[in-house]
């Protein structure tokens, strides 16, 4: 397991680096890196561990070979989950091991990058391990909102972000009448306003 292949996988702001050692047949284990750190925090576990899987040791946004966020942008931790349900989509598994690493506290939301992804989607983790790392808690009562919540912001984000197109030319009169479908409190001099600022003629329409 010394050999290691470099991926990418491409986001809306450029794209996540990882690197993959074993067979791309063998069971699937996504590998988590923490605090300021990278993929290559693996380069001397990985060689020790079972031979028959398939690691994947990514690198979050801003970390490694991975592209930066745009300037002014957050690194949020819900952030970096959502980069992990981005490429286990871009893999196409449905079902792997996820391996989280992190430095004690200096990390308080890297931590519970993994448990929160089991937490949000169990149906996709066949087991989960945490290397210097802590579980992830939440009151009872808070359950059940902060799962929907969550997983409700990262499915409606990549499902958006599947269907992103070119954006269609409208006529004037056309786009009109789409805003004030879209807007039923707007009266039609309103909407005729608003698009002064919020379209953008072309040639087309």
């Amino acid at each position: 397991l010394g050999m290691f292949s470099e991926l990418k996988f491409p986001v809306p702001w450029g794209h996540v680096a990882a690197k993959a050692w074993g067979p791309s047949e063998g069971h699937p284990v996504l590998c988590l890196h923490g605090w300021l750190d990278n993929a290559n925090t693996f380069d001397k576990l990985i060689p020790l561990l079972p031979r028959g899987c398939y690691y994947v040791a990514m690198d979050f946004s801003g970390h490694g070979l991975s592209s930066h966020r745009p300037a002014g942008c957050p690194y949020h931790f819900l952030d970096y989950v959502t980069d992990v349900r981005r490429v286990a989509a871009a893999l196409q598994w449905r079902r792997f091991t996820l391996m989280g690493h992190s430095m004690g506290n200096f990390s308080f939301s890297y931590c519970f990058i993994s448990p929160q992804f089991c937490f949000l989607y169990p149906e996709m983790v066949d087991k989960v391990i945490l290397l210097e790392s802590l579980g992830f808690l939440l009151a009872p009562e808070d359950t059940e909102a902060w799962l929907k919540s969550k997983r409700r912001v990262i499915d409606r984000l990549l499902i958006l972000e599947a269907k992103q197109q070119t954006p269609k030319a409208r006529s004037p009169e056309a786009a009109l009448q789409r805003l004030l479908e879209a807007n039923s409190h707007l009266t039609a001099e309103g909407g005729a306003i608003l698009l002064q600022r919020g379209a953008t003629e072309t040639p087309a329409g």
